[in-house]
């Protein structure tokens, strides 16, 4: 699901109905983080630490309203998942809460093709700790270097690699540093390199 953008939304809503103002580079700090964590770090770089509850509150609550008026899929997702689907089993390894990656899923047309929702709790940490990974792995069954994990920000491209899983990452390309640490970057779901380079995967896999 294209759900940063409607994070996005949210952090510059809330900042702006506060009254603050993010530090330069804010967006890229936040991209992926628990919104618990985005909250506390609005308030943080705002000088305001004591705002940390609310402006979590707040932001989950703008969330909410934007994701709900307008689930969007990134573009190829869903012939991405219904194909996936077909030979192993799928997983969300979300910072999201549970309830709003199901309305996501739902509204996609996509939740019946998901196994399982794994989300922050009190045992699993969020993202950049690799436990919601580590955990839909186990799951499904499978050891975390047979998975495969899709990504769009660099701290689930490092809660993936500490679990162990390959990474394929999506979106705007991220620069050197995040993209070296991921097996496949590509703009969009949709790109015939996709496809290729999973094929070329399953090849090697049996010729061994």
């Amino acid at each position: 699901m294209d759900t940063e953008r409607h994070w996005q939304d949210a952090r510059d809503l809330t900042l702006r109905e506060f009254g603050l103002r993010a530090a330069p580079g804010f967006a890229e700090r936040a991209k992926g983080l628990h919104y618990t964590e985005c909250g506390q770090l609005m308030a943080d770089e705002a000088r305001r630490p004591e705002l940390g509850d609310e402006l979590t509150d707040a932001l989950l609550a703008g969330f909410r309203t934007l994701v709900a008026a307008q689930p969007t899929t990134m573009p190829g997702a869903p012939e991405l998942v219904a194909h996936a689907a077909k030979f192993a089993p799928l997983a969300v390894a979300s910072n999201c809460p549970a309830d709003v990656v199901e309305t996501c899923l739902e509204g996609a047309g996509l939740l019946a093709y998901f196994d399982h929702i794994v989300v922050p709790d009190g045992a699993v940490r969020p993202k950049p700790a690799p436990d919601v990974y580590l955990t839909a792995a186990r799951l499904c069954g499978a050891d975390p270097a047979q998975c495969l994990a899709v990504e769009d920000s660099a701290c689930g491209v490092e809660a993936a690699q500490r679990a162990g899983l390959r990474i394929m990452g999506v979106g705007p390309w991220p620069g050197e540093e995040v993209a070296a640490r991921v097996d496949l970057w590509v703009a969009r779901l949709d790109d015939p390199d996709v496809f290729a380079w999973a094929g070329r995967r399953v090849a090697q896999a049996l010729a061994r």
